[in-house]
């Protein structure tokens, strides 16, 4: 019995690294594992039989690669009675295949929170749905030829940027349609996956499971009236639905209350945060939560009124708040100390 389950230990490996070692894969294993090479390629081979993997090239100048083992496209008419728990039961569980029961628990979460605000949000004609699965991950798209997420959220809250509904969406807590939704499925989806991805007009929103930060860029190639929704998992991740949210609550309260708040979103290429204006946007809507970290990573300064309405202004307006500032630098720190230390009374 241990010796199955360090062979099955050793194929999760080879296919969990096959794709950043497609020609050194049998030397990082063996090194690993302590094994020998020949032993490893017993291995290899017997997952290129199984359809696992993919080897191309020959003797010294083979490569693997990881091998589709489902690659599936279905286009939905937005139709009186589409629904999305119907396409998760009907086509989506099937195209999965065999998972984990935590695994299936996200999917099941991500693919329908995102098919739902495809068919209650985008105004859209049609939503097509693409899966591909191999023996590491799945991944998913969910798209629709509707007006936009970020410019159906700009135009809403009336923000001048598209880019500003970025930073409201990695907040949280955010929603255009407030009597049929609590605002908190794309957060939290964008936290479950070990990549979740939003592309629409002209942006690029990104999170990566671990990573601090959200990413946000141009897209090279801008949608116009559009939105692309990716998520990917790992097949075997041990991760769960409950300890995503349990991170995101505070003390015993199990209710989404805790935010993390990426204050770079708030900067465009090399402009300084520095007026109350950039500040009072930051904090739009972050009154609705009860514990808020701001997250300094990749902001070198702030200026002196940034910091006087974040940590002084608004905590003396929300005493019941608390607010912290994360992975800041000395210079940041000091700035938000100073305003932490100003005389209450006098403001100065």
């Amino acid at each position: 019995m241990k010796i199955r389950a360090r062979g099955e230990q050793i194929r999760r490996f080879i296919v969990e690294q096959v794709t950043a070692h497609p020609g050194d894969i049998a030397k990082v294993t063996a090194k690993r594992f302590g094994i020998t090479r020949q032993a490893v390629n017993k291995h290899l081979t017997n997952l290129v039989n199984e359809g696992a993997l993919i080897a191309e090239g020959r003797t010294r100048q083979i490569a693997y690669k990881l091998c589709p083992l489902a690659s599936w496209t279905k286009k939905y008419s937005l139709k009186a009675g589409l629904a999305e728990d119907t396409v998760w039961r009907e086509d989506i569980v099937s195209q999965l295949g065999q998972l984990p029961a935590n695994v299936m628990s996200i999917w099941h979460l991500g693919f329908t929170e995102m098919f739902n605000n495809a068919i209650d949000h985008s105004g859209a004609r049609t939503i097509t749905v693409q899966i591909e699965k191999t023996a590491d991950y799945a991944d998913v798209w969910v798209l629709d030829n509707g007006v936009g997420i970020f410019k159906k959220i700009q135009d809403a809250l009336g923000l001048a940027d598209e880019r500003h509904a970025v930073l409201e969406l990695a907040k949280g807590k955010l929603t255009t349609d407030p009597m049929r939704h609590s605002g908190e499925g794309i957060f939290f989806c964008s936290r479950m996956f070990d990549r979740f991805a939003i592309i629409s007009g002209g942006t690029y929103f990104s999170h990566d499971f671990g990573n601090a930060e959200d990413w946000i860029m141009e897209a090279k190639t801008p949608l116009k009236s559009a939105t692309a929704v990716y998520m990917k998992l790992q097949n075997h991740t041990a991760r769960t639905t409950q300890q995503v949210y349990r991170e995101y609550s505070s003390g015993d309260d199990f209710g989404f209350s805790k935010t993390v708040v990426p204050v770079r979103l708030a900067q465009y290429g090399d402009d300084l945060l520095i007026s109350r204006s950039q500040a009072k946007r930051l904090l739009a809507r972050v009154d609705r939560f009860r514990t808020v970290l701001f997250d300094f990573e990749g902001v070198s300064a702030i200026g002196q009124a940034f910091a006087d309405e974040i940590f002084r202004v608004f905590r003396l307006q929300h005493p019941n708040m608390e607010l912290y500032a994360i992975n800041a630098s000395t210079d940041v720190q000091d700035m938000v100390n100073r305003a932490l230390t100003t005389n209450v009374a006098t403001g100065i």
